[in-house]
């Protein structure tokens, strides 16, 4: 048949596999197309060329690793509604004295924490508190940033919850095997990776760079909002914006309209009538914008509506950052409906500290910008769900109410990780009855779980396991770890050295779950060849892809803080090729100290 004709070593299912894992990533890196329509499309295309049965790709969505983060989500929501998590993010990290005390008592918590809570959402839950220490102290907010995401990265090594990889890697070695590995299984040398990682952060922090905020330029609106009077007797009453020629207007936009009685329209259309009285306020090149007085017959008013903290407005400020893979790069607002669709207005961008000059909606827009966007008071989370695909909001305002069910939903979730690591119950039991008693008990609902739930993550799970599941039946596995046996011989140290380093560098290149689809079927097979154990192999692996610290498209957390620190994409490498080269050599060591190599 010609699926069975072999080319270069492999045959056509092996190659279209190998092309499709390559295609996948050119086009995330080239392209705006969302990571789990890539990850569907790739996977279509295997069900259509029958590299994979529908059977083997419908199991990847109900295999373990989906189903417990599914469950964790639930979980997660819970905690977040009864405070638990409320509580944690306000009464464990404290009030640091100076900078030295401040990276302790931001990375001791944080990499405890990460190791239960998983640690994108530890990094999720404290980034606002750190932007506040660093205000108190003085500093750049990346001078915290890049340390929170760095401790959250370690913490995530120490259990199986601790990081999406691990679980993919737990799950994969659970179908080749059997046997599930302990929720704590790579606890020790994940604790001495993180020892020694905050030692590293606490020693080198001098290759840190302070980056100024990008919220430091949107302290108050006046800086860049100006406001017009339209007088009763202005030639421009009875008109529309557009053809008084107050719409698109040199260095800046028209965002709003305040009428007399207070109305206010925004995003303002093109044929917005004039009236006597109006208030027209521009975003942009304040002096270029101040010409429209002398040029239109307006004037200025008498004071200024807004205020960054007025709480009284009818409409008020949010910050957002524009995320790795949205949709918004490269194109913008005056280009798209994004503002007309939701009903909100951009304000200003900033760029790695610094507002960018130009009229905001004309500005192209990049990866980790700061947006700052006038939005109606109600619906926001309504908006932050239907656009977490090219935004990342910080500035919650959810206030949980604590009470009884906060003792509830600690309960529960402690006694998951008590029943799974004594072996009780498996993880994935643990975590799915964890999730329904937190609904039982009420501490969340099952109409408002649905937003915490992250169906692209879940994709991308599902879809991952499936290329794993591929490149071993098509025979990559076996091709690939049989030619590095043949390159590196048969000693078990330097083969699993060579592909933990290749791992831990694609890694920083493509994300961990990428690295852990593509390298976990060959290490196993390696160990399997070498017939030693395979529990060092998994857990050398699952600790390598996690080493991504040289990289801001490396791990979930650094994109997290990518925009909120105005980082620019070198600034990981200055500190983060020595923590990976140091804490990739340790975890070799300790993994070999630790689990034998023959059973």
């Amino acid at each position: 048949m010609f699926y069975d004709q072999i080319i270069f070593g492999f045959n056509v299912h092996a190659w279209i596999t190998i092309l499709t894992i390559i295609g996948i990533f050119i086009v995330l890196a080239r392209s705006r197309v969302p990571v789990e329509v890539a990850f569907l499309s790739a996977l279509t295309l295997m069900l259509i060329t029958g590299v994979v049965t529908e059977e083997e790709g419908l199991a990847g969505f109900g295999s373990e690793p989906v189903v417990i983060h599914a469950a964790y989500f639930v979980i997660i929501a819970g905690l977040l509604h009864t405070g638990v998590l409320y509580l944690l993010s306000k009464k464990v990290l404290g009030d640091p004295k100076n900078y030295k005390h401040a990276l302790l008592r931001l990375m001791i918590p944080t990499s405890l924490l990460a190791a239960f809570l998983n640690s994108t959402n530890v990094v999720v839950m404290f980034i606002d508190i750190v932007k506040i220490w660093a205000r108190k102290l003085n500093i750049a907010p990346s001078k915290l940033l890049l340390p929170l995401s760095y401790g959250a990265t370690l913490g995530g090594m120490c259990t199986l919850l601790g990081d999406s990889s691990n679980l993919i890697i737990a799950g994969l070695y659970f179908n080749e095997t059997g046997q599930q590995l302990n929720l704590f299984e790579p606890l020790i040398p994940g604790l001495i990776l993180t020892v020694v990682g905050i030692l590293m952060v606490m020693m080198l922090q001098h290759f840190i760079p302070p980056r100024e905020s990008a919220d430091q330029t949107f302290e108050t609106t006046s800086d860049y909002t100006v406001e017009l009077l339209v007088p009763t007797d202005n030639p421009a009453v009875g008109e529309t914006v557009a053809d008084a020629g107050l719409y698109d207007v040199k260095g800046g936009s028209l965002v709003e309209i305040v009428r007399f009685d207070r109305e206010i329209i925004s995003p303002v259309p093109k044929d917005e009538w004039i009236l006597g009285g109006d208030r027209l306020i521009y975003a942009g090149q304040i002096n270029e914008i101040l010409e429209l007085k002398r040029t239109h017959g307006l004037a200025a008013a008498d004071h200024h509506v807004w205020s960054i903290n007025d709480i009284d407005t009818k409409r008020r400020m949010r910050t957002a950052y524009v995320t790795f893979g949205s949709d918004l790069i490269g194109s913008s607002m005056a280009n798209s409906d994004f503002e007309e669709k939701n009903n909100v207005a951009l304000i200003a961008v900033a760029r790695q500290g610094s507002r960018v000059k130009g009229q905001p909606r004309e500005i192209l827009l990049e990866a980790g910008d700061t947006l700052l966007l006038e939005c109606p008071p109600k619906g926001e989370e309504q908006f932050e769900r239907d656009n977490r695909r090219s935004l990342t909001f910080f500035d919650s305002h959810f206030v949980p109410q604590l009470g009884p069910k906060t003792i509830t939903s600690t309960i529960i979730f402690v006694m998951m990780f008590v029943v799974s690591s004594f072996h009780l119950i498996p993880l994935m039991a643990a975590t799915m009855l964890a999730a329904g008693l937190m609904i039982l008990f009420g501490c969340c609902r099952m109409t408002g779980v649905a937003k915490y739930i992250e169906w692209e993550l879940l994709i991308v799970l599902g879809v991952t396991v499936v290329f794993s599941t591929a490149i071993t039946k098509t025979g990559i596995a076996d091709s690939i770890a049989g030619n590095v046996l043949h390159l590196c011989g048969s000693n078990p140290y330097v083969v699993m050295t060579v592909m933990c380093l290749l791992a831990s560098l694609v890694s920083e290149l493509v994300s961990d779950m990428g690295a852990t689809a593509i390298f976990f079927p060959i290490m196993y097979q390696q160990a399997e060849m070498l017939g030693c154990n395979p529990v060092p192999f998994v857990i050398s692996l699952m600790l390598s892809v996690s080493i991504s610290f040289a990289s801001p498209i490396g791990s979930g957390t650094h994109m997290l803080i990518y925009g909120p620190g105005s980082f620019r994409f070198t600034d990981f490498a200055r500190l983060g090729i020595c923590m990976h080269i140091v804490l990739l050599t340790i975890a070799l060591i300790v993994v070999n100290i630790i689990y034998p190599l023959y059973l």
